[in-house]
């Protein structure tokens, strides 16, 4: 949630002109004269004007480290606020679960589109009769609510991307998806906790997914600080039932003996995709560097981690029910339009002359992190 506690004015790009107030005419003479970048801007004022920049940039300094410990304390409130809300969470995991039956009064909803409510009672009166018969032949109600978090895996672009057709029938047992936070005085973490009820699959009752943050200014590039990082993550070894594991798939493989000319077949496991290779990241040296492919995913990865534990856990409901898709796509558009109207804009400042732009087919919205 640190990511969300602050707007940023856009400012001190490279390539932007410094605007300074009207000074010496020497001094301004330099600046109209100097190349329209920042740095060279700064090398062109005189050596006194430099060292008081250069004041100013310890003084920015002190800011990052000061706002550096603003995020920690914003830590600190959203670990004491968890646990103000972990008991409205329990009672979700309850009632998804089937554990609990909520009372009438906590089923009543009260909907806005009163037209389509009206609607919806005209068509139950009439629908009474095949609702009885239907009843009549229905062993018994759904315990809960029927793959709810499958439902939501489905529904998020982001998971589904990594949802494989083998994954389905083991996540119909999640239960319940936690967030915990690191405690006082710890590095700053946060741990998803995946809940499964007795399967068929894994011995695990809990699966983790820990994600490791730093909220300090790179000494080597301390403007660069936008606040708290996930830098490093680690998962859990999974206890598969043997023949169970979704992670791997079993190929064979002819080998032919060289000397005697004789063809044996051997069987070998390989990696193969699935949603619960989530829990085996890549692994990253301190200093190692990686490939442009390992980046990618490992950027990804921290992506989603953040996506669970700032939307998809707080509002399952909404994205169970999918109106928090619709808010997501909704400000998706409007991120699009703004960033076509620049476009235009940019066009029209380099051609001057009749212009007529062609249309583009819609771009489908994808879910932002917020």
């Amino acid at each position: 949630m640190e990511g969300d506690h602050k707007s940023r004015a856009a400012g001190g790009s490279e390539d932007q002109i410094m605007q300074v107030p009207q000074g010496p005419m020497g001094l301004q003479d330099r600046l109209d004269s100097s190349p329209v970048t920042a740095s060279t801007t700064i090398e062109s004022l005189p050596k006194s004007v430099k060292r008081r920049v250069n004041t100013l940039k310890q003084l920015q300094v002190q800011c990052a480290h000061i706002e550096a410990k603003f995020y920690e304390e914003v830590h600190e409130l959203e670990r004491k606020y968890a646990a103000l809300y972990q008991p409205l969470f329990d009672k979700r995991r309850d009632v998804v679960s089937g554990a609990v039956e909520p009372t009438d009064e906590e089923c009543e909803w009260q909907s806005d589109r009163e037209d389509e409510e009206e609607l919806a009672e005209e068509l139950k009166k009439k629908a009474t009769v095949e609702e009885n018969k239907e009843a009549a032949s229905t062993e018994e109600d759904p315990k809960g609510i029927p793959e709810f978090w499958l439902t939501i895996f489905r529904s998020v672009d982001m998971l589904s991307d990594m949802l494989q057709e083998h994954d389905e029938p083991i996540l119909r047992h999640l239960q319940d998806i936690k967030v915990k936070f690191s405690e006082p005085g710890q590095p700053m973490s946060f741990t998803l906790e995946f809940h499964f009820e007795p399967n068929g699959y894994f011995n695990n009752s809990v699966l983790t997914k820990v994600y490791k943050m730093k909220s300090e200014p790179d000494p080597s590039d301390p403007f660069s600080f936008e606040g708290p990082e996930i830098v490093y993550c680690e998962g859990c070894d999974i206890d598969w039932i043997k023949g169970k594991d979704v992670t791997v798939k079993t190929i064979k493989k002819k080998q032919k003996h060289k000397g005697r000319g004789t063809v044996r077949t051997i069987t070998k496991q390989v990696p193969t995709d699935s949603f619960f290779n989530f829990f085996n990241p890549i692994k990253v040296a301190p200093d190692g560097e990686l490939d442009e492919d390992s980046e990618f995913t490992l950027a990804t990865d921290f992506e989603i981690g953040h996506f669970f534990r700032e939307r998809i856990v707080p509002r399952a409901v909404l994205y169970f029910t999918g109106e928090a898709l619709e808010d997501d796509e909704s400000f998706e558009e409007e991120e699009l339009e703004e960033g076509e109207e620049e476009d235009h804009e940019e066009d029209g400042d380099e051609d001057e002359g009749d212009y007529e732009p062609k249309k583009e087919e819609p771009q489908p919205a994808e879910c932002k992190q917020q």
